[in-house]
């Protein structure tokens, strides 16, 4: 096997088609006869629509059609969990938030739809006074999700409580995010027959499969998903929202193929967000800095119909070796859209539980890392059981040392230059990976020994194609250049979302299993062919590289893998089924230095460092690229990000990029990044672990402490703004 090409820094193989613009995205996708939609929004939150008049609209010159409750086809609730949403619109006259989807325009070009939905006019009967902030409602505890029990409990935390010599307790609050991935939601649907293709801009092929099946009322078979690239999701792009069916619907009812493109301010309350959180957390420690008790309680915002929550506390429930424990999830039902998955969901919990453990540092007066190395645990404390590999005290000491850490003097604002104040602080940083279905892949070794592998995965952004291509070429020997690797389609073996960090481990098992299967098989052939320079070797003694097979204990004796297969007479194929992956568990540490000016209270983060165990790096570039990802968000989480609803109408009033603030090139600072790069034994991906969602955790906390170690003033109301710092 070739030890060569797993890890190397190799650029994106669809790189050159990116850059060019040959990259098709779904909204790149072209057809005969293709016909553009466009929705038209509720402006009340609460209440009933009595009478909508289309004639305006469909005067407009182009329209094809206006679909309202009254005239569009009827669609059967999805009860596949990705679709969150507990009800589709556009199919009864009640209105559960604003921005809700009242009529879909289709016409000619984009521009005609655009036009006619401005000019639908809409009367509504509102119900009561709409509620848009956790504040205005009751928090209650939710039983049992599909995530398990809002509810964890170990030993006696009042117990725990009373053996601390120090006891720390703080409240956080976190607003609503919203996803913004610079590619807009689209799908384009066409219809032959009775069967839909769907071009659709999802994390889940599987799952735009499984909803417009249901929705529809049409045989799986009869759906096929594609979506080849990806511009960034977030998690936005893993369920199935309504938009979705509601295209589907539209081009089987006119019998042409339906583009729908939702607008920048659409994706506010159309596709899912990060929920409002408030949090209470006390942490109680003996004097060494064993941590006695901790006691939680994650209060999130969810619709008005529904309470699956997603703003996860496993960093509470896993991390640290806490031997006293409890932890709550409970929910407040407002008058907001449906929230969803939004990239890292553990980073709520993990920023409050983070936070914190810099406040018992200080009470203490113990240095923060060495707290966290006395709590480190080799085991999932949710379950007991021991992770596959756990480095996170070596990247505390790797991370500690290329930031300089030993010349931190720990008094707050103690630290000066040039007129600003200058803080530092540090956090880990730890997500789940994994755990969830896998993958089935499937191969064609062609006679001319070039290689193609098909995956009915997704490339949200983070390398897929290119991680699995390395990793074929690792197992099987075959120069990457002689490996195509195809994804994006539902047709090809079934994936798990692209989401939960699982595709690596996920999607990397069934590509390493499919390899070895492939290579072992070729292996046979070699050594029992007539003429083969391998013949009579023992197969065990033949090992691959650089396109050829060759005896281990004599490397000239080779042959090529196109000679092998073309002595065959034909392309060989094979396939592997899923397997479920492992939980596994991504860590790392972080370092951040800020400065603020005393005078304005302007925060900048001006130099991060982190190391990270991700198990085996597949490849150091999008692996590191990941790491530059998360920390720019962590900073756009920490210091910017904020959605705003307003108090009395509980609509979102800064759905755009020019009022919703996330950090630009100026703000971001240098980064250092360093990993362990030791194989998992747990990972069947050649020992890698996703790793996608890890970096953004430890960001926010560790900017948050360093802004407290700059200016001696706790800000547990996020974002840090300069108002609460004045």
């Amino acid at each position: 096997m070739s030890t060569d090409v797993v890890g190397r820094p190799l650029s994106r193989v669809e790189s050159r088609l990116k850059v060019t613009g040959q990259a098709e995205y779904t909204a790149d996708v072209q057809l005969p006869r293709l016909v553009h939609a466009f929705m038209a929004m509720s402006t009340i939150a609460r209440g009933r629509i009595t009478r909508i008049d289309t004639r305006a609209a469909e005067a407009v010159q182009g329209v094809l059609a206006v679909f309202t409750h009254e005239t569009m086809p009827r669609l059967k609730q999805p009860t596949y969990r990705p679709f969150f949403k507990p009800y589709i619109p556009i199919q009864d006259p009640d209105i559960r938030h604003a921005g809700q989807p009242v009529a879909l325009v289709v016409a000619r070009t984009l521009e005609q739809a655009q036009r006619a939905a401005e000019l639908i006019d809409v009367a509504y009967d509102t119900t009561g006074v709409p509620q848009g902030d956790l504040a205005d409602g009751e928090a209650f505890l939710p039983p049992e999700g599909p995530d398990g029990p809002n509810t964890a409990e170990r030993g006696d935390v009042k117990l725990g409580m009373s053996q601390a010599d120090v006891r720390v307790s703080a409240d956080f609050t976190i607003p609503m995010h919203h996803h913004n991935p610079i590619e807009p939601h689209a799908t384009t649907a066409v219809w032959e027959g009775s069967k839909v293709t769907v071009y659709d801009t999802t994390q889940g092929l599987g799952n735009t499969q499984h909803v417009v099946s249901e929705a529809l009322e049409v045989p799986l078979a009869d759906v096929r998903v594609v979506s080849r690239y990806l511009g960034g999701g977030f998690g936005s792009k893993g369920p199935v929202w309504p938009h979705t069916v509601l295209a589907c619907a539209a081009a089987r009812a006119l019998g042409r193929p339906v583009k729908l493109v939702l607008a920048r301010a659409h994706m506010y309350t159309s596709n899912g967000h990060r929920a409002q959180t408030h949090q209470s957390i006390e942490i109680g420690a003996r004097r060494d800095g064993r941590i006695t008790a901790l006691d939680h309680v994650i209060t999130q915002q969810v619709t008005r119909d529904d309470v699956v929550m997603f703003n996860s506390s496993e960093p509470i429930r896993m991390l640290y070796d806490i031997p006293n424990l409890s932890n709550e999830q409970r929910a407040v039902r407002l008058d907001l859209p449906t929230q969803s998955f939004m990239r890292s969901p553990e980073v709520c919990t993990s920023h409050a539980q983070e936070a914190a453990l810099d406040e018992l540092a200080y009470a203490l007066r113990m240095d923060p890392v060495e707290l966290r190395k006395r709590n480190w645990s080799a085991r999932n404390m949710e379950d007991g059981k021991e992770w596959g590999s756990n480095h996170l005290r070596e990247c505390y000491d790797r991370a500690a040392s290329l930031f300089g850490w030993a010349r931190r003097n720990p008094r707050p604002r103690s630290m000066r230059e040039n007129g600003e104040l200058v803080g530092w602080g540090m956090a880990t940083a730890a997500h789940t990976a994994g755990g969830r279905p896998g993958s089935g892949a499937r191969m064609t070794l062609g006679t001319d020994g070039k290689v193609l592998i098909q995956v009915g995965t997704q490339d949200i952004g983070t390398g897929t194609y290119t991680i699995m291509t390395q990793i074929a070429g690792e197992v099987l020997g075959v120069p990457i250049d002689d490996i195509t690797f195809e994804l994006g389609d539902s047709a090809f073996p079934l994936s798990y979302t692209s989401g939960a960090s699982t595709t690596a481990p996920g999607v990397g098992s069934a590509v390493n299993r499919l390899c070895t299967a492939a290579r072992n098989a070729v292996i046979d052939l070699a050594v029992t062919q007539p003429g083969s320079p391998l013949r009579g070797v023992p197969a065990q003694r033949v090992d691959a590289a650089d396109g050829h097979l060759f005896d281990s204990a004599d490397r000239r004796t080779r042959v090529s893998y196109r000679s092998v297969v073309g002595h065959a007479g034909k392309p060989l194929t094979f396939q592997v089924e899923p397997t479920n992956t492992p939980l596994g568990y991504s860590v790392g540490a972080v370092f951040v230095e800020v400065r603020v000016d005393p005078r304005l209270g302007r925060v900048r983060v001006t130099r991060v460092n982190g190391c990270y165990d991700l198990g085996t790096v597949l490849n150091r570039k999008t692996a590191r690229s990941q790491v530059l990802g998360g920390v720019i968000w962590g900073i756009g989480f920490t210091l910017f990000e904020h959605t705003l609803v307003d108090a009395a109408t509980a609509r979102i009033v800064n759905p755009n990029l020019s009022g919703y603030l996330v950090p630009v090139n100026a703000d971001v600072p240098d980064i250092q990044v360093q990993f362990i790069d030791e194989p998992d034994p747990a990972s069947d991906a050649l020992g890698a672990r996703g790793f996608g969602e890890t970096p953004m955790t430890g960001v926010t906390a560790a900017i948050a402490n360093a802004v407290y170690h700059a200016t001696g003033k706790r800000v547990r109301d996020l974002p840090i703004t300069q108002d609460k710092l004045l």
